[in-house]
């Protein structure tokens, strides 16, 4: 096998492992509101703790790695948050669960801090953007395996087992990276840790950060009421009924991957809107009480995410380096902001249900996805760093209009392939 189709298949397997895991619990919101008498917006905290530890310690996490390298990081990360998992089937009370999902969310930050910096510095340019795609299509798998596992066992035998079935798919990833991953071979420690100012002020990136909160704010949302919404009137579905609809997750990782190589042919700023309007028409189909449009609905809304989701991640790194940001550091703030947006919007979600029902939490997606569109269409107009390589002319300037940059921020590599500036 390929050291290149190794190190997709590893992080295919470490994107499994870090969506299962941190979400684990939300098919079990309202399983956990029942078993310790809490109301549904607190029962979001089981959700929202894990994504607030893993974004805050991703800003150390990140910088750390430009010292100590990727891998070492990756799997110590998916180790420890799978032992942690295992932990939390055995709390004995709703602050003990709530500590130890703290600790997980803190535990997993090692791999989504190094991940696509790592397939930048290992991979050749022309298959990156793909790579990443694969990377976030494991997540989305990731994902539905977490939430439907633990929703069916969590049926028969109870929420304990639940998560420790999950904690046991963790563990059995970190093997399979632990055997696949290639070792670094272009890493370099950066000069210093502190967090460069560039990566604060380079308006792309700015958007881009914006990008990943809003979008992952509307779909941890939407995902964290779906559970109340299924198992309440119209639908009143069983648990293991209601966890079934996260069988659509294999939309996100089908599009992950597409958007990858569409990213790669046509350039990232013509895919990224594109992947916003989808995810608004999904949510716009789950508004009828109809289960066959939401389930549909909730298909295309995952499709358009992880299409925005998998652009923008891999996008984040390669603007980086061409700004002169460390990698690791930018891909830290990037999901920063995304676990802020997670955390935030999907807190707000058990709120916005228990005050307005569906209705409420589609407005509140809608917010989300509206500010996601605006700073998708942004980055249209912000200019490539990169000049035109290998012979081509034709770098942009800034003064030059939309149409035309997006023409030329492309370069031809020898053999004529095109590969995308960012």
């Amino acid at each position: 096998m390929s050291r290149y189709h190794r190190a997709c298949l590893a992080l295919f397997a470490a994107g499994v492992a870090t969506f299962a895991l941190l979400y684990s619990t939300q098919a079990l919101l309202p399983q956990l509101s029942a078993a310790f008498g809490v109301t549904p917006a607190q029962s979001s905290w089981s959700l929202s703790l894990a994504t607030l530890g893993l974004g805050v310690a991703l800003l150390v996490t990140g910088p750390l790695s430009e010292k100590v390298g990727r891998t070492p990081l990756i799997h110590l990360s998916l180790t420890l948050s799978a032992m942690v998992g295992l932990a939390c089937a055995f709390a004995p009370t709703w602050h003990t669960l709530l500590g130890l999902r703290l600790a997980q969310g803190v535990a997993l930050a090692g791999l989504p801090a190094v991940a696509t910096a790592y397939l930048r510095e290992e991979l050749p340019a022309g298959r990156q953007a793909r790579a990443a795609g694969l990377y976030i299509g494991g997540t989305a798998l990731g994902g539905m395996t977490g939430r439907l596992l633990s929703s069916v066992v969590a049926e028969a035998y109870g929420w304990r087992l639940a998560l420790a079935a999950v904690a046991a798919v963790g563990l059995v990833c970190a093997v399979i990276v632990a055997s696949l991953l290639p070792a670094s071979r272009n890493f370099a420690a950066g000069p210093h840790v502190a967090l460069s100012r560039r990566a604060f002020t380079d308006p792309a990136l700015l958007s881009l950060y914006g990008i990943g909160a809003v979008a992952m704010g509307a779909f941890v949302a939407v995902y964290n009421a779906m559970g109340f919404r299924l198992t309440s009137e119209p639908f009143a579905l069983g648990a293991a009924a209601a966890g079934a609809v996260f069988l659509v997750y294999p939309a996100g990782t089908l599009s992950s991957a597409v958007s990858g190589r569409l990213a790669d042919r046509y350039g990232r700023r013509a895919v990224m809107p594109f992947g916003c309007l989808l995810t608004a028409a999904g949510l716009a189909l789950t508004v009828p009480d109809v289960l066959a449009l939401t389930v549909v609905g909730l298909a295309v809304m995952t499709a358009g995410f992880f299409c925005v989701h998998g652009v923008a991640s891999g996008w984040v790194p390669v603007r980086a380096h061409a700004n002169g940001v460390p990698a690791g550091q930018a891909a830290s703030l990037y999901l920063f902001a995304y676990y802020a947006g997670s955390s935030v919007f999907g807190n707000l979600a058990g709120t916005a249900w228990s005050s307005g029902a569906w209705p409420g939490v589609v407005l509140l997606a809608s917010a989300c996805l509206v500010a996601g569109a605006l700073l998708a269409t942004s980055l249209r107009r912000v200019p490539s760093l990169l000049p035109a390589a290998d012979g081509c002319s034709g770098a942009v300037s800034p003064a030059e209009p939309a149409g035309r940059r997006m023409a030329v921020a492309v370069s031809r590599r020898p053999g004529g392939e095109v590969r995308p500036l960012p």
